[in-house]
Protein backbone atom coordinates (compact mmCIF):
# COMPACT_ATOMS: atom_id res chain seq x y z
CA UNK A 1 0.00 0.00 0.00
CA UNK A 2 3.08 1.91 -0.42
CA UNK A 3 0.62 4.06 -3.30
CA UNK A 4 -1.45 5.86 -0.24
CA UNK A 5 1.60 6.34 2.16
CA UNK A 6 2.99 8.15 -0.74
CA UNK A 7 -0.37 10.56 -0.91
CA UNK A 8 0.31 11.23 3.01
CA UNK A 9 -2.53 9.00 3.90
CA UNK A 10 -1.92 7.36 7.47
CA UNK A 11 -2.82 3.74 6.94
CA UNK A 12 -3.13 1.35 9.79
CA UNK A 13 -3.51 -2.28 9.47
CA UNK A 14 -7.25 -3.41 10.83
CA UNK A 15 -6.27 -7.29 11.45
CA UNK A 16 -8.49 -10.64 10.42
CA UNK A 17 -7.27 -13.40 8.02
CA UNK A 18 -7.07 -11.50 4.76
CA UNK A 19 -4.51 -8.78 5.90
CA UNK A 20 -5.97 -6.67 3.44
CA UNK A 21 -7.75 -3.79 5.24
CA UNK A 22 -6.35 -0.62 6.37
CA UNK A 23 -7.88 2.18 8.12
CA UNK A 24 -7.05 5.29 6.33
CA UNK A 25 -6.67 8.99 7.40
CA UNK A 26 -6.10 11.65 5.57
CA UNK A 27 -6.78 15.84 6.81
CA UNK A 28 -9.64 13.96 9.38
CA UNK A 29 -11.01 11.98 6.40
CA UNK A 30 -11.49 8.62 7.36
CA UNK A 31 -11.52 5.42 4.86
CA UNK A 32 -11.64 1.84 5.35
CA UNK A 33 -9.55 0.53 2.49
CA UNK A 34 -9.02 -3.07 1.36
CA UNK A 35 -7.06 -4.89 -1.21
CA UNK A 36 -8.33 -6.78 -3.78
CA UNK A 37 -12.41 -6.79 -2.68
CA UNK A 38 -14.55 -8.62 -4.78
CA UNK A 39 -16.98 -6.19 -7.39
CA UNK A 40 -19.80 -7.47 -5.17
CA UNK A 41 -19.06 -4.75 -2.85
CA UNK A 42 -20.50 -2.27 -5.35
CA UNK A 43 -24.08 -3.91 -5.32
CA UNK A 44 -23.74 -4.23 -1.49
CA UNK A 45 -23.03 -0.38 -0.91
CA UNK A 46 -25.70 0.26 -3.31
CA UNK A 47 -28.53 -1.86 -1.45
CA UNK A 48 -26.81 -0.35 1.89
CA UNK A 49 -26.16 -3.57 3.31
CA UNK A 50 -22.33 -1.93 3.83
CA UNK A 51 -20.56 1.56 4.18
CA UNK A 52 -21.00 3.56 1.11
CA UNK A 53 -18.04 3.18 -1.34
CA UNK A 54 -16.56 5.91 -2.52
CA UNK A 55 -14.05 5.05 -4.97
CA UNK A 56 -12.25 1.98 -7.14
CA UNK A 57 -8.68 2.72 -7.92
CA UNK A 58 -5.98 0.00 -9.10
CA UNK A 59 -2.62 0.52 -7.81
CA UNK A 60 0.40 0.22 -9.52
CA UNK A 61 1.11 -3.31 -8.22
CA UNK A 62 -1.54 -4.32 -10.43
CA UNK A 63 -3.92 -4.85 -7.43
CA UNK A 64 -7.78 -3.57 -6.88
CA UNK A 65 -8.19 -0.71 -3.73
CA UNK A 66 -11.41 0.00 -2.90
CA UNK A 67 -12.62 2.97 -0.29
CA UNK A 68 -15.40 2.85 1.88
CA UNK A 69 -16.93 5.53 4.19
CA UNK A 70 -15.25 4.77 7.39
CA UNK A 71 -18.20 4.42 10.15
CA UNK A 72 -17.28 5.00 13.65
CA UNK A 73 -19.41 2.27 15.90
CA UNK A 74 -19.53 -0.99 17.35
CA UNK A 75 -20.23 -4.83 16.79
CA UNK A 76 -23.93 -6.15 17.79
CA UNK A 77 -23.73 -8.06 20.94
CA UNK A 78 -25.14 -11.54 21.17
CA UNK A 79 -28.23 -9.91 23.22
CA UNK A 80 -28.49 -7.44 19.79
CA UNK A 81 -28.80 -10.25 17.27
CA UNK A 82 -32.73 -11.40 18.71
CA UNK A 83 -33.54 -7.40 17.20
CA UNK A 84 -35.68 -6.47 14.50
CA UNK A 85 -33.90 -4.78 12.89
CA UNK A 86 -31.22 -8.10 12.63
CA UNK A 87 -34.37 -9.71 10.87
CA UNK A 88 -35.28 -6.96 8.93
CA UNK A 89 -31.74 -6.42 7.33
CA UNK A 90 -31.59 -10.51 6.48
CA UNK A 91 -34.69 -10.41 4.66
CA UNK A 92 -33.64 -7.23 2.65
CA UNK A 93 -30.23 -9.52 1.53
CA UNK A 94 -32.14 -12.22 1.30
CA UNK A 95 -34.48 -11.28 -1.16
CA UNK A 96 -32.55 -8.25 -2.84
CA UNK A 97 -32.66 -9.47 -6.85
CA UNK A 98 -29.95 -6.41 -7.43
CA UNK A 99 -27.79 -8.75 -5.14
CA UNK A 100 -28.80 -12.34 -6.59
CA UNK A 101 -28.33 -10.40 -10.50
CA UNK A 102 -24.80 -9.47 -9.31
CA UNK A 103 -23.50 -12.91 -7.85
CA UNK A 104 -24.71 -14.36 -10.93
CA UNK A 105 -22.87 -12.17 -13.43
CA UNK A 106 -19.59 -12.83 -10.93
CA UNK A 107 -20.43 -16.70 -12.36
CA UNK A 108 -21.43 -18.23 -8.94
CA UNK A 109 -23.49 -21.17 -8.91
CA UNK A 110 -25.93 -22.43 -5.86
CA UNK A 111 -24.42 -23.78 -3.33
CA UNK A 112 -26.85 -26.56 -2.47
CA UNK A 113 -26.75 -29.15 -0.11
CA UNK A 114 -25.09 -31.92 -1.61
CA UNK A 115 -22.11 -30.24 -2.32
CA UNK A 116 -21.80 -29.00 0.94
CA UNK A 117 -21.98 -32.41 2.60
CA UNK A 118 -19.17 -33.41 -0.38
CA UNK A 119 -16.98 -30.92 0.64
CA UNK A 120 -17.19 -31.96 4.37
CA UNK A 121 -17.15 -35.70 3.51
CA UNK A 122 -13.94 -34.30 1.61
CA UNK A 123 -12.56 -32.31 3.58
CA UNK A 124 -12.56 -33.19 7.69
CA UNK A 125 -9.13 -34.56 9.56
CA UNK A 126 -9.14 -38.12 11.24
CA UNK A 127 -9.58 -36.39 14.34
CA UNK A 128 -12.20 -34.63 13.74
CA UNK A 129 -14.07 -37.37 11.78
CA UNK A 130 -13.71 -39.54 14.17
CA UNK A 131 -14.91 -37.55 17.31
CA UNK A 132 -18.24 -38.68 18.58
CA UNK A 133 -20.29 -35.97 18.22
CA UNK A 134 -19.29 -34.63 14.90
CA UNK A 135 -19.81 -38.69 13.65
CA UNK A 136 -23.09 -37.94 15.19
CA UNK A 137 -23.57 -35.11 13.01
CA UNK A 138 -22.67 -36.35 9.98
CA UNK A 139 -25.15 -38.90 9.97
CA UNK A 140 -27.44 -36.86 10.34
CA UNK A 141 -26.69 -34.99 7.54
CA UNK A 142 -26.22 -37.84 4.76
CA UNK A 143 -29.93 -38.98 6.38
CA UNK A 144 -31.49 -36.19 5.92
CA UNK A 145 -30.23 -34.10 2.76
CA UNK A 146 -32.68 -31.26 1.99
CA UNK A 147 -34.44 -31.19 -0.80
CA UNK A 148 -33.86 -27.28 -2.25
CA UNK A 149 -35.52 -25.92 -5.44
CA UNK A 150 -32.70 -23.73 -7.12
CA UNK A 151 -35.55 -21.03 -7.66
CA UNK A 152 -35.45 -20.39 -3.77
CA UNK A 153 -31.66 -20.05 -3.62
CA UNK A 154 -30.75 -16.67 -2.58
CA UNK A 155 -27.75 -14.54 -1.59
CA UNK A 156 -26.58 -15.64 1.61
CA UNK A 157 -23.74 -14.23 4.09
CA UNK A 158 -22.14 -17.28 5.11
CA UNK A 159 -21.11 -15.94 8.37
CA UNK A 160 -23.23 -13.82 10.36
CA UNK A 161 -22.04 -13.94 13.45
CA UNK A 162 -22.42 -11.08 15.97
CA UNK A 163 -18.75 -10.03 15.22
CA UNK A 164 -19.69 -9.04 11.43
CA UNK A 165 -22.54 -6.63 12.23
CA UNK A 166 -21.48 -3.23 12.79
CA UNK A 167 -24.13 -0.55 14.39
CA UNK A 168 -22.72 2.85 13.72
CA UNK A 169 -22.79 5.80 15.99
CA UNK A 170 -25.94 7.41 13.65
CA UNK A 171 -27.78 4.08 14.47
CA UNK A 172 -27.23 2.75 10.75
CA UNK A 173 -26.95 -1.13 11.00
CA UNK A 174 -24.46 -2.95 8.30
CA UNK A 175 -23.53 -6.49 7.81
CA UNK A 176 -19.79 -6.69 6.82
CA UNK A 177 -17.37 -9.12 5.73
CA UNK A 178 -18.77 -10.30 2.88
CA UNK A 179 -15.76 -12.85 1.66
CA UNK A 180 -18.09 -16.26 1.79
CA UNK A 181 -20.77 -14.70 -0.01
CA UNK A 182 -23.03 -17.47 -1.91
CA UNK A 183 -25.72 -18.22 -3.40
CA UNK A 184 -28.23 -21.04 -1.24
CA UNK A 185 -30.86 -21.45 0.57
CA UNK A 186 -31.68 -18.75 3.20
CA UNK A 187 -32.01 -21.14 6.16
CA UNK A 188 -28.04 -21.87 6.10
CA UNK A 189 -28.17 -17.91 7.51
CA UNK A 190 -31.12 -18.06 9.52
CA UNK A 191 -29.80 -21.24 11.13
CA UNK A 192 -26.84 -19.46 12.80
CA UNK A 193 -28.45 -16.71 13.83
CA UNK A 194 -31.01 -18.92 16.04
CA UNK A 195 -29.41 -21.26 17.30
CA UNK A 196 -26.55 -19.35 18.99
CA UNK A 197 -28.53 -16.41 19.83
CA UNK A 198 -32.11 -16.47 20.03
CA UNK A 199 -34.21 -18.44 22.72
CA UNK A 200 -36.21 -21.45 21.22
CA UNK A 201 -39.25 -19.81 22.40
CA UNK A 202 -38.85 -16.74 20.49
CA UNK A 203 -38.11 -17.90 17.05
CA UNK A 204 -41.62 -17.39 15.78
CA UNK A 205 -41.63 -13.77 16.41
CA UNK A 206 -38.05 -13.24 15.49
CA UNK A 207 -38.95 -15.25 12.15
CA UNK A 208 -42.32 -13.23 12.04
CA UNK A 209 -40.23 -9.59 11.87
CA UNK A 210 -37.91 -11.44 9.21
CA UNK A 211 -40.88 -12.40 6.93
CA UNK A 212 -41.71 -15.73 7.46
CA UNK A 213 -43.21 -18.17 9.29
CA UNK A 214 -41.85 -21.13 11.02
CA UNK A 215 -42.47 -24.24 9.42
CA UNK A 216 -41.64 -28.33 10.16
CA UNK A 217 -39.54 -27.80 6.85
CA UNK A 218 -37.69 -24.22 7.98
CA UNK A 219 -36.91 -26.03 11.09
CA UNK A 220 -35.63 -28.97 9.63
CA UNK A 221 -33.19 -26.90 7.58
CA UNK A 222 -31.80 -24.55 9.57
CA UNK A 223 -31.08 -27.59 11.92
CA UNK A 224 -28.89 -29.57 8.78
CA UNK A 225 -27.13 -26.25 7.78
CA UNK A 226 -25.86 -25.08 11.62
CA UNK A 227 -24.23 -28.57 11.43
CA UNK A 228 -22.57 -28.06 8.34
CA UNK A 229 -21.36 -24.81 9.47
CA UNK A 230 -20.55 -25.99 13.24
CA UNK A 231 -18.51 -28.74 11.44
CA UNK A 232 -16.65 -26.28 9.05
CA UNK A 233 -15.95 -24.49 12.14
CA UNK A 234 -14.68 -26.97 14.26
CA UNK A 235 -12.32 -28.68 11.09
CA UNK A 236 -11.01 -24.65 10.79
CA UNK A 237 -10.26 -24.05 14.26
CA UNK A 238 -8.52 -27.89 14.34
CA UNK A 239 -6.46 -26.62 11.25
CA UNK A 240 -4.85 -24.04 13.06
CA UNK A 241 -4.43 -25.58 16.52
CA UNK A 242 -6.69 -23.27 18.07
CA UNK A 243 -8.27 -26.08 20.81
CA UNK A 244 -10.30 -24.36 22.48
CA UNK A 245 -12.05 -23.12 19.80
CA UNK A 246 -12.56 -26.15 18.65
CA UNK A 247 -13.95 -27.64 21.46
CA UNK A 248 -16.11 -24.03 21.94
CA UNK A 249 -17.98 -25.78 18.41
CA UNK A 250 -17.71 -28.95 19.41
CA UNK A 251 -20.06 -27.87 22.65
CA UNK A 252 -22.40 -26.03 20.45
CA UNK A 253 -22.77 -28.98 18.35
CA UNK A 254 -23.63 -31.22 20.89
CA UNK A 255 -26.20 -28.66 22.45
CA UNK A 256 -28.02 -28.19 19.07
CA UNK A 257 -28.53 -32.05 18.62
CA UNK A 258 -29.66 -32.47 22.28
CA UNK A 259 -32.02 -29.24 22.30
CA UNK A 260 -33.87 -30.96 18.92
CA UNK A 261 -33.62 -34.46 20.58
CA UNK A 262 -35.83 -32.93 23.33
CA UNK A 263 -38.39 -30.98 21.04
Amino acid sequence: MDHFYQLGWQLDPLGGSSGEAYKAEQDGRKLFLKRNASPFLAALSAEGIVPKLVWTKRIETGEVVTAQHWKNGRELTKEDMGGARVAQLMRKIHTSEPLLTMLKRLGMKPMLPELLLFKIQSSLSPKVNAHHVVRQAIQYLENNVPAIDIKDCRVCHGDVNHHNWLLSDTDELFLVDWEGAMIADPAIDLGMILYPYVNRRDWQEWLSGYGVKLSNDLLARMKWYTFVQAITMIQWYEDRKRFKEMNDWILFLSKVIEKDRLI
